[in-house]
């Protein structure tokens, strides 16, 4: 990753070419709208990083409880999307009826999910977290807020709330993403007022 990030050009470089110590080629620093695609690409990298040690951090306490990485996938989409029909999430999952019937018949011995009837329709059965799903998810969340709160509290005074405006900034665009894909709702509203 550090040699990615190497050949990632400065889009503030005020030279037209460069050369890549790591390749030892001539690297032509980019145009306008490659200045901007390196820059996204740099913000990739960037969050990829923070993202994978926070999931590493929070996933030695689920080792601990017991909960598969499958498991937490499901009570994640769960989470986020509310309580659904076994089909939804199978799709939501990527697998058959069956292999998601077997991943939630596993969840539910254990109290991670709950099987719950619609009062309406009492043909339609709906999986929800169950007690110990909920601490399972709750766990992993303090145990990533926690973590997070140690890496702000390094950021100076006058950087926290550069961070906190480009966080924003960040929500703001994946807001209008999600709500221009119809595939992906949550059922939760936007905290971010």
């Amino acid at each position: 990753m550090l040699h990615y990030m190497r050949s990632i050009p400065d889009p503030h470089a005020n030279s037209s070419t460069g050369s890549d110590p790591d390749i030892g080629t001539e690297t032509p620093y980019p145009t306008k709208e490659g200045a901007a695609a390196a820059t996204v690409e740099a913000i990739l990298t960037e969050v990829a990083a923070w993202v994978g040690e926070l999931r590493c951090a929070s996933m030695s306490r689920l080792v601990q409880s017991q909960v598969s990485m499958s498991q937490m996938h499901v009570l994640w989409l769960l989470q986020h999307h509310g309580a659904m029909p076994m089909s939804k999430l199978a799709e939501l999952l990527g697998v058959s009826l069956s292999n998601a019937t077997g991943i939630i018949d596993r969840m539910e011995i254990n109290k991670l999910i709950e099987r719950v009837r619609v009062p309406d329709d009492r043909r339609l059965v709906l999986v929800q977290p169950g007690p110990e799903g909920r601490k399972a998810v709750s766990q992993t969340e303090s145990t990533k807020r926690d973590g997070m709160r140690s890496v702000i509290r390094r950021l100076s005074p006058v950087e926290r709330p550069v961070v906190l405006e480009a966080l924003r900034s960040l929500r703001r665009a994946l807001n209008a993403e999600v709500e221009s894909s119809a595939t992906h709702r949550h059922h939760f509203p936007d905290t971010t007022n």
